[in-house]
């Protein structure tokens, strides 16, 4: 037995929640000050005074696009535990904004923070306004429930940057190397605060697995790929428990997950329903948030046109 097996006994996670938790990025918070309290647009923020830069969040991908993040998994007919890492990179992401440009233009230039916004990058989004699906429970969406705007906030707000990856896996380059592309280009994808996002805003992520360790010695085919959602506006953080090392921050968790070619034996406890629930919640979330925005995710499409769902899991 592995030295690692020690901890799955010791723990009741899964492998997918272990995945989960694993590739969660925990993000640095800052507090506003009370002048910036009082000027947040109160619709959006529902969080008090706690917010992050987009900078701070691709922060978290920096060292896991180097080497990749691990993901403890544990081997129950090996009785053996392995070290599975994923290389993130970016798959789709959508930036709205709750003010335009030239509003938040004019902010900076009062010293709320310099930024050098690409006019012809923005564009109003009013026009596809929808009611946004979400229900916060154990970092979850659930699929028949909604988060309705009313009147006076029937709007995504202004939609700054969307992309969406179409090319194989194989030619895609790493998520910071990616980020730091598109912001030669759209600073704003560095200086905008999560508190200037409107609650349309959100991004996925695609896993891609890379190695194990122990290279030898497994059975059974860990590998999976994975693509998680993620909200990036203050709507909907979760600020972090304190940390082992005393320092806190805000929680990113995935609201929406997709899988493809994820061996169910491997991955979900095969004794209870509750991850097969967990993952069908999470799909449907995911699925559920795209329909609203109207946005067709390649990747979602071909993981889940790939995919074979049944009862008691994932098979392909």
């Amino acid at each position: 037995m592995s030295p690692f097996s020690l901890d799955f006994l010791s723990t009741k996670r899964s492998n997918i929640q272990s995945f989960l938790q694993s590739v969660t990025p925990v993000i640095s918070s800052k507090s506003l000050s009370k002048c910036n309290m009082d000027d947040q647009n109160s619709m959006w923020n529902s969080n008090g005074d706690e917010y992050f830069t987009l900078t701070d969040l691709w922060d978290c991908y920096e060292e896991w696009s180097a080497y990749g993040v691990g993901a403890p998994i544990y081997l129950k007919d090996d009785n053996e535990s392995v070290i599975q890492y994923y290389a993130p990179y970016l798959s789709a992401i959508q930036i709205y904004t709750v003010k335009s440009a030239s509003s938040l233009i004019r902010n900076s230039s009062s010293g709320d923070h310099e930024v050098d916004f690409d006019m012809e990058s923005w564009s109003d989004a009013s026009e596809n306004s929808e009611k946004l699906s979400r229900t916060i429970s154990n970092n979850s969406i659930s699929a028949d429930s909604c988060f309705e705007l009313d009147a006076s906030r029937d709007r995504l707000g202004y939609l700054y940057f969307h992309y969406s990856e179409t090319c194989s896996p194989f030619w895609r380059i790493p998520f910071s190397d990616k980020i730091l592309e598109f912001t030669q280009h759209h600073p704003g994808l560095a200086t905008l605060k999560s508190t200037e996002l409107s609650a349309a805003s959100w991004m996925a992520v695609a896993w891609y697995p890379i190695y194990h360790v122990p290279m030898k010695g497994i059975t059974k085919n860990v590998s999976g790929s994975f693509l998680t959602y993620h909200t990036l506006s203050s709507t909907f953080q979760d600020v972090a428990e304190e940390k082992p090392d005393g320092e806190s921050g805000i929680r990113l968790s995935p609201f929406g997950l997709a899988a493809h070619k994820m061996q169910n034996d491997v991955w979900l406890n095969t004794h209870t329903q509750k991850d097969y629930e967990k993952l069908c919640d999470l799909q449907n979330a995911a699925d559920s948030w795209l329909k609203q925005l109207s946005y067709s995710h390649h990747d979602f499409n071909f993981f889940t046109a790939h995919s074979n769902m049944e009862q008691g899991g994932y098979s392909l």
